[in-house]
């Protein structure tokens, strides 16, 4: 993780809701909700979503066995994780197309609201690593894992 110093920027996604995949996601989705920080805001989340971005590390492999098996029809699994701009970055969700290893390739399914050389539905690549949240969603609406977002639904900065 690269340390936080000077201006950073944040852009948090609390629950997931992607306008160019909506026909994939059900209409009971929970909407976006971006927000930013900066300096000592940065710190505060930091140490606000630590316990979640634990608990959704201890359970990726069980994502990630449940994605290579086969998820059921109309879920699909995003991955949470920061794309770098300098010493900017934004935290966003990359709707996973392959997994091998420790590689993980998606496409961005986010709209970036900060970072300007980042596109929705760019071809990108992270390690597991790097994630800090998962979420498979479902037809109905409702979802699995998603736990640093869903504790953004009420954070309060």
């Amino acid at each position: 993780m690269r340390p936080l110093v000077g201006i950073v920027a944040l852009s948090f996604l609390m629950s997931l809701h992607l306008s160019s995949q909506a026909q994939e996601l059900s209409p009971n989705a929970p909407p976006d909700k971006p927000g930013s920080a900066n300096g000592e805001q940065v710190q505060k989340f930091e140490e606000a979503i630590a316990p979640f971005v634990k608990k959704a590390k201890e359970t990726l492999p069980r994502a990630k066995k449940k994605y290579r098996r086969g998820l059921r029809a109309g879920e699909i699994l995003f991955v949470t994780t920061r794309i770098h701009e300098g010493e900017k970055f934004e935290q966003a969700f990359v709707k996973v197309t392959s997994w091998e290893g420790d590689t993980i390739r998606g496409l961005l399914a986010s709209d970036m609201e900060l970072l300007t050389n980042h596109k929705k539905d760019e071809h990108i690549t992270c390690k597991e690593n790097d994630v800090i949240d998962w979420t498979i969603s479902k037809p109905d609406g409702t979802e699995e894992g998603n736990f640093v977002g869903k504790f953004l639904d009420s954070y309060k900065p």
